[in-house]
């Protein structure tokens, strides 16, 4: 297994550096970053000239980004291009908005796998049962709905259920607007009140969407198992059922599926802007829209770098689960 793992690290580094080199290019196609700045009133060379230096714009393109590279390994990410936006920082930036993301992602997409993985499998264990049907029936509708309409609705529910609340007298629960930067204060008791209520709406937005996903393939991995000559053989010597499901059928069905949740979790750190903003979470999919639409070259080329890398870690993490269930794929 320590092979299997070094072997895969030392694939990952020309990837990353692969990507650090597309990403500059596309940052650089941007365009200039200080266009709109120089459009909003006539500026001086002189001016303009000071602007260009400050940011290392006057560099060339070679230079730029070998100083970038350097700077990104060893910490520094530089800071904000747009005069008076008071060169914020951009490694502290996104951490923030990742650790914002990954409390919001993380969870949902654990919770979609349990759930998914467990009505996937009774699904194919049933198949063709009325719970089957109905597993089906509402993967497919949810397959269906748009993520913002999900969102959408669940807030108006939300915001129904605070108004039903308050006209009994008791507190608003659910918060549509994104929870304090600052975080909750108060007792146990409160703080579980507090995070449960900004939580349960954009977990269980993204858990109606990709629960779907989990359990149609979960079920469709699982009927190839029961299918296969292993599962025939394990039942002939006279197992019994669960075990044979569980320490067979579905230990081999699970590969599909991780291959699913390591790209899809890696995709929604980036991507989940949909709900980021429906919900009011300031995490990495407004993150990266704000600074496309600043043109901010080191934030972006900082955010896609560390998408770049959650990828690639989650393919590692995801290549090490398959040589755990299946050890071929560690000897081959």
């Amino acid at each position: 297994m320590p092979r299997f793992i070094i072997r895969r690290l030392l694939i990952a580094v020309p990837l990353l550096i692969v990507a650090s080199i597309l990403t500059f290019a596309l940052t650089t196609a941007m365009g200039d970053p200080l266009g709109e700045w120089k459009t909003l009133r006539p500026r001086t060379p002189a001016e303009v000239a000071t602007e260009y230096h400050r940011i290392g714009w006057d560099k060339s393109a070679t230079e730029r980004y070998v100083g970038w590279a350097e700077g990104f390994v060893t910490g520094d990410w530089k800071t904000t291009v747009t005069p008076g936006s008071g060169d914020v920082q951009v490694r502290p930036e996104i951490v923030r908005a990742l650790g914002v993301t990954l409390k919001l992602v993380v969870l949902a997409e654990v919770l979609s796998l349990l759930i998914g993985m467990a009505v996937g499998a009774l699904g194919a264990v049933k198949q063709y049962s009325l719970f089957d049907y109905a597993a089906t029936g509402t993967a497919f509708f949810m397959f269906s709905m748009p993520l913002f309409c999900v969102a959408v609705i669940l807030k108006f529910g939300g915001i129904q259920l605070n108004n039903w609340l308050e006209s009994i007298g008791l507190s608003r629960w659910i918060i549509t607007a994104g929870p304090p930067q600052a975080g909750f204060s108060g007792g146990l008791g409160q703080l579980l009140f507090s995070y449960s209520g900004a939580y349960i709406l954009p977990v269980l937005s993204l858990i109606a969407i990709q629960f779907a996903l989990f359990s149609r393939f979960q079920r469709a991995s699982m009927l190839d198992a029961l299918n296969a000559d292993y599962v025939r053989t394990a039942r002939a010597k006279g197992l019994s059922s669960a075990r044979v499901v569980i320490r067979h059928a579905l230990r081999n069905g699970l590969i599909p599926v991780i291959t699913v949740f390591a790209l899809d979790l890696s995709v929604l750190i980036g991507g989940a802007i949909i709900t980021e903003t429906v919900f009011g979470w300031r995490g990495m999919g407004l993150l990266i829209v704000d600074s496309i639409n600043k043109k901010e070259p080191w934030m972006v080329q900082g955010w896609m770098m560390v998408t770049a890398t959650v990828i690639i870690v989650g393919n590692l993490i995801a290549d090490v689960v398959y040589a755990y269930l299946d050890p071929r794929i560690r000897l081959g």
